[in-house]
C-alpha cells in the first residue's frame, strides 16, 4: 500500500485546504491512501471536530490521526500572538509525528510513505522526516505573491536592523508591486517577537524541501510563479520545484439549508453585497456601527455576518467570542430601517454557498486566501478589507495587479468610516460603469480560467501529474 501523509497546521482554513489537496489527489490517483495528522491547540480554532467527522464519513480513503496533546512551556496569556502558540505546539509535537510516521510505514502494515506534505507552519517536522528518509513537500496555503515574499524574507531581514513596523518605507521585492513596510505579513512586523523568529526560520526551511505545492493556478499568478521557479527570491541556494495546484476550496457541505439562503432566493440576481471577514476577523463596536451606517446609506441590499467585538479581557482573547447582541452593537433602529433590504447573520454563515448564489453580486472580504479563491471560483467581485496575517499583501495584489477588487481605504489606526463603506459598496455594486464593472469583467474571466485549470488536461492536473511522477522517482 502507498500512503501520503498530510500534516496541516491547526485551524480550519489550513485544515480545509490541505484536505481538499488530498481529495484532488485521490480524484486523479485513487491508488493512494491519504493519512492526515492533526494537532489540537488549547485555544479556539473553529469546528474542526465536526468537519473531520464529515470528511471521514464521506471519504474512506482519507483517515485522520489525532496526535496527543502537548503542554505549552508558557501560560497562554503570556503569548504575544496566536502564531507563537502554533509554533510552540508544533515544535513539541515532533516526537508524536515521528511515532506516527514510523507506525504508518511499519513493516507489519506493509505500507510505503511516498511523500510527507506539511503546512508551512509545520517546518519543525522536516527534521523528523529527514531522519526517516521520507521526501517532504511544503503545502503553501496562500498565494504565489505571498510565497515570493516569504522566500525573500531572509534577504529583507539581512538588509536592515529595523522592524518593518518602524521603517515607514516602501519595500521593493523583485517582480512584486511596491509594498509599504507597514503592510508586511502581520507576525513579521516586529523583529523582537518569537513569531518573527519562527517565520524567519520557516522561510529558510522552505527551500530545503523536495518541493513546494501552492494553492493557486498558473494563469492567476503566472509572472510571479515564473519568477519563483527561476530562483529570483532564494539568494543562497537553489529553489525547489514548484507545483501550483489549485484552486483548492471546500466542497464539504454542512447539512440543512441555512436560513440566509432562503432569504437570498427572494432577491434579484446580483443585487446583494455579502460582507464576511473570516473565523478570526473581529471589529470593535465603534467599527461595527460605522459599517452599519455605511450600508444603510448605500441603499444596496446586503447580507452581513456580524461577530462580537474582541474581548477587552486579555484572558479571553483566545476564546471563541459570544453571540453578538445586535441591539447593543448596531445603531438605534438600524435593523428596523433596513429589514426590507438587509439580513444580518450572527457569527457564521455558509460562505461558499452564499458566494455561489445568483443573488450575490459583490463580496466585502478580509482577503484570506481561501476566501479570495472562493470568490474567484464563484465569479464575485470584491472589496478588499484586510485584517490580519498576510491579507494586506493579498489586497495589494488583488487591487493593483489582478484588478479583482476595490480597496477599502483605512484612516488612522486602520479605522474605516461610514463614508468609505458607503462609497465602496456603491462602486462595487454599480451596474452601469466605474471600477466595479471592470472588476466584474476581470473576475468572470478568472472564474473560467479556474475551471479550466482543474478540468482534465488543465494546468493544475498537469502539475499534479508532475508531482506524482516525482514521488515515483524517489521510491
Amino acid at each position: 500500500m502507498t500512503s501520503l501523509v498530510l500534516y496541516p497546521s491547526p485551524g480550519m482554513g489550513h485544515l480545509i485546504s490541505m484536505v481538499e489537496l488530498g481529495k484532488f489527489i485521490l480524484n486523479h490517483h485513487p491508488e493512494f491512501e491519504i493519512v492526515v495528522l492533526t494537532v489540537s491547540l488549547p485555544v479556539n480554532t473553529g469546528a474542526t471536530a465536526s468537519y473531520i467527522k464529515a470528511v471521514s464519513a464521506s471519504n474512506t480513503s482519507i483517515t485522520f490521526i489525532s496526535l496527543p496533546n502537548v503542554t505549552l512551556p508558557h501560560d497562554l496569556n503570556s503569548y504575544t500572538a496566536m502564531e507563537a502558540i502554533i509554533y510552540d505546539t508544533l515544535h513539541l509535537s515532533n516526537p508524536h509525528v515521528h511515532q506516527a510516521l514510523q507506525s504508518i510505514s511499519s513493516k507489519n502494515n506493509n505500507t510505503t510513505i511516498s511523500a510527507f506534505i506539511i503546512d508551512f507552519f509545520c517546518y519543525p517536522s522536516l527534521s523528523v522526516s529527514a531522519q526517516l528518509n521520507i521526501p517532504t513537500y511544503f503545502f503553501f496555503t496562500s498565494g504565489a505573491n505571498c510565497l515570493a515574499t516569504f522566500l525573500y524574507f531572509p534577504t529583507l531581514h539581512r538588509s536592515t536592523t529595523k522592524s518593518f513596523k518602524d521603517m515607514n518605507e516602501i519595500l521593493h521585492i523583485p517582480g512584486l508591486p511596491p509594498l509599504p513596510s507597514s503592510d508586511m505579513i502581520l507576525p513579521m512586523l516586529d523583529r523582537t517577537t518569537p513569531e518573527y523568529a519562527c517565520f524567519l526560520e520557516t522561510a529558510t526551511f522552505l527551500p530545503k524541501s523536495s518541493g513546494i505545492i501552492i494553492n493557486t493556478f498558473s494563469s492567476l499568478e503566472e509572472e510571479v510563479l515564473k519568477s519563483i521557479s527561476q530562483g529570483t527570491y532564494v539568494q543562497d541556494g537553489p529553489t525547489p520545484p514548484l507545483f501550483p495546484i489549485g484552486p483548492l476550496i471546500s466542497t464539504q457541505g454542512r447539512g440543512r439549508k441555512h436560513d440566509c439562503l432562503e432569504w437570498l432566493d427572494k432577491q434579484r440576481s446580483g443585487s446583494v453585497v455579502f460582507l464576511c471577514f473570516g473565523s478570526l476577523g473581529l471589529f470593535s463596536a465603534e467599527q461595527l456601527r460605522e459599517i452599519a451606517i455605511g450600508l444603510e446609506k448605500s441603499e444596496k441590499k446586503f447580507l452581513w455576518v456580524v461577530r462580537s467585538p474582541p474581548s477587552k479581557d486579555k484572558s479571553k482573547r483566545y476564546l471563541p467570542p459570544p453571540e453578538p447582541e445586535l441591539d447593543l452593537l448596531l445603531p438605534d433602529g438600524f435593523l428596523e430601517r433596513t429589514e426590507d433590504r438587509g439580513l444580518i447573520v450572527k457569527s457564521w454563515a455558509p460562505q461558499l454557498e452564499i458566494l455561489n448564489h445568483g443573488s450575490v453580486g459583490g463580496f466585502v472580504t478580509h482577503c484570506g486566501w481561501n476566501s479570495v479563491l472562493e470568490a474567484v471560483c464563484a465569479g464575485v467581485p470584491m472589496v478588499a478589507w484586510p485584517l490580519y496575517a498576510e491579507q494586506r499583501i493579498n489586497r495589494i495584489y488583488l487591487v493593483e495587479e489582478l484588478k479583482l477588487a476595490l480597496p477599502m481605504v483605512e484612516g488612522e489606526n486602520g479605522f474605516v468610516n461610514s463614508i468609505e463603506v458607503e462609497k465602496r459598496v456603491r462602486e462595487l455594486m454599480d451596474e452601469e460603469g466605474g471600477g466595479g464593472k471592470l472588476i466584474r469583467e476581470n473576475i468572470q474571466a478568472k472564474k473560467e480560467e479556474a475551471e479550466l485549470a482543474m478540468a482534465d488536461g488543465g494546468s493544475s492536473v498537469i502539475e499534479l501529474q508532475k508531482l506524482v511522477d516525482s514521488w515515483k522517482l524517489s521510491l
